[in-house]
């Protein structure tokens, strides 16, 4: 069975076989939208390497001589600790040989698409649910060795004592949450955001609107500043409304760590707007196709990247249906939630963990 696929050969079809991350990334690489080069591990994936190397067998052994309650505090230091168990079982495991070399033929073919020995990628977890946050993500990633190890990390924070105490509280099995793992070339954002193809807070159809920084969206996703705005009406392509913010910070990516830090920007950058108009436009005309193909409204994430003319440095890097106004409008109370993803939201809530 096929257990690893380039971006161009998924589809939202594949949803569970690959989670729903890597299928959007293949749904939007095999339309034609510019998108990041990558590959995706599926859900078997992480089960071959969780069966033949045994790391299973041990996690259960281990799990046997466990007992903790989910909802007790006083509990919270054994999940921490259960955690660092498991997760140093999968970290001490190697990759099974055939599974190793066909991953670094994948890597490779990254890097040639990209132009680039020993490209940087960055390896992100894939649910075939909706859990945001709960998987772990590794950034600027180079060398075939350490994506294969870093593939190994994103699959061990499956692990995490968030994941394993939203599954003690289901009831589920604590051994075993099999996820999709992307890797796909690092972005050098100069910008980067989120576009939505309505008014998120009108609901209002006929405009977009992008919320912007320079650096990473780490800035704009997590609160950390301001960003600029920008509404834009999609019949006739014009920018109705620009709010542009001082900026007194980015999110930039440190490459020795491969983690992100919260930098100062210099004065002469703080004010002057993250997105040129033609970007701007881009976005949304981009944005206006894949909300045209998905045939709803669209949260979507972007990036510009420095090292690229323009358009081509106009990437989407995801893509999920608006959850708020798209509902109202055209679903039940439930909406596209399965009953599972519900009781893992509920799971989720009020998780107090030491770090």
């Amino acid at each position: 069975m096929k257990w690893i696929y380039r971006f161009d050969e998924l589809g939202k079809e594949h949803n569970d076989i690959v989670g729903k991350k890597c299928a959007n990334l293949g749904e939007m690489t095999r339309v034609g939208f510019r998108v990041p080069p990558g590959f995706a591990l599926t859900l078997g994936a992480y089960e071959r390497f969780m069966k033949e190397t045994g790391a299973i067998e041990e996690i259960r052994r281990y799990l046997a001589t466990f007992s903790a309650d989910p909802d007790n505090t006083a509990d919270m230091t054994k999940y921490d600790k259960a955690s660092e168990e498991m997760r140093g079982i999968l970290e001490s495991k190697e990759m099974p040989e055939d599974m190793e070399n066909v991953i670094k033929q994948y890597y490779e073919g990254v890097s040639k698409t990209a132009g680039i020995s020993d490209v940087p990628v960055a390896t992100r977890s894939a649910g075939p649910g909706s859990h945001p946050g709960q998987y772990e993500t590794y950034l600027c990633i180079s060398g075939s060795s350490e994506v294969v190890k870093n593939i190994i990390r994103v699959w061990s924070s499956t692990f995490n004592p968030r994941s394993i105490i939203a599954r003690a509280r289901l009831g589920l099995s604590l051994e075993y949450d099999p996820i999709g793992v992307a890797v796909l070339k690092m972005v050098n954002a100069r910008s980067a955001g989120v576009m939505f193809t309505l008014n998120p807070v009108s609901g209002d159809p006929s405009v977009a609107v992008i919320e912007g920084n320079w650096g990473l969206g780490e800035s704009v996703v997590s609160g950390a500043v301001t960003p600029d705005v920008w509404t834009v009406d999609k019949v006739i392509l014009e920018i109705v409304k620009e709010s542009v913010s001082t900026k007194p910070k980015e999110y930039l990516l440190d490459t020795k760590t491969g983690k992100t830090m919260l930098v100062d920007l210099p004065p002469e950058r703080q004010n002057i707007p993250c997105l040129s108009k033609e970007e701007i436009l881009e976005l949304v005309k981009t944005g206006m196709k894949v909300e045209e193909h998905y045939g709803i409204a669209q949260d979507t994430e972007w990036a510009i990247d420095d090292d690229l003319p323009f358009p081509e440095n106009v990437f989407m890097l995801q893509c999920r249906p608006e959850q708020v106004w798209s509902k109202r409008k055209k679903e039940s109370v439930l909406g596209k939630k399965s009953g599972y993803e519900l009781l893992m939201a509920r799971a989720m809530k009020r998780i107090k963990i030491q770090e």
